[in-house]
């Protein structure tokens, strides 16, 4: 163990064995990695190789073959020693993946000194679950929910030592009553093996239980919730996997597994929605009225055509073409660095997030209650779509996403305006969600970066103004039946992160990093775009 000067972490050094050469390896506690070199020139970069300790799955003593032991100078070796380390290999896209590389030696007290240091490392990383709590949806996506778990996923999670509980899910909300039962502080995390939906229905349980055990009323739209400090942690295997994909980059199995493992955390903004002073729903990815409200609300009574009913409910909703006349009003986020339109799209360790988050806490704790009485803009008209979103909302066959700016933790939520236009520009505007393009570059397309806003549409203002006759009514029903006449229908669904709501007038707030995920946020692979931190956002603002 090599000491260093000015009271610095020891560094491992030592000549190991690695495919039959002996390299330099090195385990620096100070600068956080193991590596390990070919010391024999010419050294070539390729040859010089490097894992951050905080990567490291795990390290096991392990046995060499009989290849490895009788090749080279291995042969004069009674019976060399051997450990091998597991650790995260980093491809392309975001995907992660398990590697592993032994090393050997003749000295069996040089082996297990490896061994006990790499250990004693990992147990140093606090962040790390030790025992998860498990929901698997058997049904979800193309039901392959619990194979994906038991071949992909459970093997990564024995490797790393993590003790786990598994429910197998039975029937809906099965998850979330069960976290108001189960013993929530034996777990460092709870995992959910499925689509959106099965992550919605656990968090739901999670932020529930938090308030009951707070006292917190959720009836109470104003109410400050109590921030949930378990982690959860997705295994996409559902139809959509858009908060997965939005987190973390890509929606692959052995990639969150590998995330959960090493404890990252990603905190998470959230949206609550009531109506009339009564909780509905919470939302973290979209809340849609009008053009996706009507796909979801259409693709429901689908469910027999899998996945591919979005496309099917999507193109008949498109056609539809159905606008919705109603008043929404709405508080700007003004503690907000960032803006809709700009560049910097969120990513690992996002500076906007941070400073956001910090300007809105100072700006609550000077102002208190008085903030509620910020001006509201009030905008009123004809929409063929009106979609909050918490995160980009990017998905495979949309990259970019919803609004490509938005940010997972600062505090607020993009509000997307789309208003009546022709068909053949709202599919301009659909279109620019595949490609590179600015998709809010239109006359007919708003967006605001807010922390509250309401919506009532003109059916319910007409109601309270006790303007509406039953001929009205039964004309509205008869364009629900008969959505080809092109006239407006008087409601649409609204839909919330892939469920739908029963009421169209709801007032929605945005509740700062109110849940954390085991995530890191999308890590960026491009050094020109990944040049946006705090000297640069400050520059632009």
């Amino acid at each position: 163990m090599e000491q260093l000067p000015g009271g610095r972490r020891p560094r491992l050094v030592s000549s190991l064995g690695l495919e039959q050469r002996a390299w330099e390896v090195t385990l620096d506690e100070e600068r956080g990695r193991l590596a390990w070199r070919d010391p024999r020139p010419p050294r070539r970069a390729d040859e010089n190789c490097f894992v951050p300790t905080s990567e490291i799955i795990a390290v096991e003593e392990t046995e060499l073959n009989k290849k490895q032991r009788n090749s080279g100078k291995w042969q004069k070796m009674g019976k060399p020693h051997a450990f091998t380390v597991y650790y995260v290999k980093k491809a392309r896209n975001h995907r992660w993946r398990c590697s592993d590389v032994t090393f050997w030696c003749a000295d069996e007290h040089l082996c297990n000194q490896w061994i006990q240091a790499l250990k004693e490392l990992l147990e140093m990383q606090k962040s790390r679950p030790k025992q998860l709590l498990v929901y698997i949806n058997p049904y979800g996506g193309k039901r392959q929910g619990k194979r994906i778990y038991e071949q992909k996923v459970a093997p990564l999670f024995s490797l790393a030592s993590i003790s786990t509980d598994v429910v197998i899910t039975e029937h809906a909300n099965h998850a979330k009553d069960n976290l108001f039962e189960v013993n929530i502080n034996k777990y460092d995390g709870v995992v959910c093996v499925g689509g959106d939906g099965m992550f919605s229905e656990v968090m739901h349980g999670l932020i529930g239980r938090m308030q009951k055990d707070s006292g917190i009323d959720q009836n109470n739209p104003k109410a400050p919730l109590v921030q949930c400090n378990i982690r959860i942690g997705i295994i996409p295997a559902g139809s959509t996997d858009c908060i997965c994909y939005s987190t973390i980059g890509i929606s692959d199995p052995v990639t969150s597994a590998l995330h959960i493992i090493i404890g990252d955390c990603q905190p998470l903004d959230v949206c609550s929605v009531h109506h009339n002073n009564t909780f509905l729903k919470y939302c973290v990815s979209l809340l849609g009225y009008g053009f996706y409200g009507d796909i979801l609300k259409d693709s429901e009574k689908k469910r027999w055509m899998g996945p591919m009913r979005y496309d099917y409910s999507g193109f008949k909703t498109f056609l539809t073409h159905h606008y919705y006349e109603g008043t929404i009003s709405f508080q700007p986020a003004k503690h907000t660095l960032g803006s809709p339109r700009d560049k910097y799209a969120c990513r690992t360790g996002c500076y906007i997030c941070k400073r956001s988050e910090q300007q809105l806490a100072q700006q609550q704790k000077q102002c208190g209650l008085k903030h509620e009485e910020e001006e509201w803009k009030v905008i009123k008209g004809k929409f063929l779509a009106i979609n909050a979103v918490n995160m980009s909302c990017a998905c495979p066959r949309s990259p970019k996403g919803l609004s490509p700016a938005a940010h997972l933790a600062d505090g607020s939520a993009d509000l997307i305006l789309v208003r009546k236009c022709s068909r053949f520009d709202f599919l301009r505007y659909l279109v620019r969600h595949t490609n590179q393009d600015d998709q809010f570059d239109f006359s007919f397309v708003d967006v605001h970066r807010v922390k509250n806003f309401q919506f009532t549409s003109k059916l319910s203002e007409d109601n309270e103004s006790n303007v509406t006759d039953m001929g009205k009514k039964r004309f509205g029903q008869f364009c629900r039946d008969h959505p080809a006449c092109c006239c407006n229908i008087a409601n649409s669904t609204w839909n919330c992160d892939g469920e739908t709501l029963e009421s169209s007038a709801i007032e929605v707030r945005v509740h700062c990093q109110l849940m954390k995920l085991f995530a890191r946020g999308i890590e960026e692979t491009c050094k020109d775009e990944g040049t946006y931190s705090q000297s640069s956002v400050e520059q632009l603002l």
